[in-house]
């Protein structure tokens, strides 16, 4: 199912190939995002600390915080 950002872009670009790619990219930044944050609420559930948690992901325990503080 195409959005209408990818049909407009369709119908302007020969290459369907293009827009089916960027939408797979999209579809799997949003799955990325559901499974760090299930997998983010799991390890706060098991005692590890943000700064645990961000150190895994590669980001400070701050910026973790900041994103999933709701979560857990």
């Amino acid at each position: 199912m195409l959005t209408d950002m990818e049909t407009a872009v369709a119908t302007d670009d020969s290459d369907d190939g293009v827009v089916g790619e960027l939408a797979a990219v999209a579809e799997a930044r949003r799955a990325l995002t559901r499974r760090e944050e299930v997998a983010v609420r799991r390890a706060r559930h098991t005692g590890l600390t943000w700064a645990e948690i961000g150190t895994l992901l590669g980001v400070t325990k701050q910026t973790i915080h900041r994103k999933y503080r709701k979560v857990g």
